[in-house]
C-alpha cells in the first residue's frame, strides 16, 4: 500500500461537507460568508473608525460653540450627525451583524466537518497502533519461545 493513497477509514473534510447547496441557500451561505471575511478585515475597521470619527466634531462644537468656525459646516449639520448615527446604530447592528452571525455558522460548520474528520483519522491511527502493539506483542512471545525451545 503506497503511504500517500487515499485510505477508506480516513474521510477527507470536503466529503462531510458535500450536502449540496441550492437557491438562495447557497447565496446566502455565499454571501454570508463574503460580508463576514470583508467586515472582519482591518479595511473595515478603518472604514468604521473613520465613520465614527466624523461626528467627533459635532460633538466638539456642541460642548465649545466656539468652535464652530473651525470645522465645516457639513461635517456639523445635523443631517450628517444623523445620518451617521443612523448608518452606526441602525444598519452596521441591525443588519450587519445578523449577517455576520450567519458567515459564522457557515464557517463554524466547516470547522466542525474537518474536526469530525481528524477525530476519524486520529481514531483509525489510534486503533491502527494498537493492533500493531499487539502483533508486536505476539511477536516478542513467539520469538521468546523459540529461543527456548531452541535452548533445549
Amino acid at each position: 500500500m503506497d503511504r500517500y493513497s487515499p485510505n477508506k477509514n480516513v474521510i477527507h473534510p470536503q466529503e462531510l461537507l458535500k450536502k449540496e447547496l441550492v437557491g438562495f441557500r447557497k447565496f446566502n451561505n455565499v454571501l454570508a460568508v463574503k460580508i463576514t471575511n470583508g467586515v472582519g478585515s482591518m479595511w473595515s475597521a478603518y472604514i468604521f473608525a473613520v465613520l465614527s470619527l466624523m461626528s467627533l466634531p459635532a460633538i466638539f462644537v456642541t460642548i465649545d460653540s466656539n468652535l464652530r468656525h473651525d470645522f465645516p459646516k457639513w461635517i456639523i449639520a445635523t443631517s450628517m450627525i444623523t445620518l451617521i448615527a443612523w448608518i452606526s446604530q441602525n444598519f452596521l447592528q441591525l443588519v450587519l451583524l445578523p449577517i455576520i452571525m450567519v458567515g459564522q455558522n457557515v464557517i463554524q460548520g466547516q470547522q466542525d466537518a474537518k474536526a469530525e474528520s481528524d477525530h476519524k483519522t486520529l481514531t483509525y491511527l489510534a486503533n491502527l497502533q494498537e493492533e500493531q502493539m499487539i502483533e508486536l506483542k505476539n511477536q516478542a512471545e513467539t520469538l521468546e519461545y523459540l529461543k527456548k525451545a531452541i535452548k533445549g
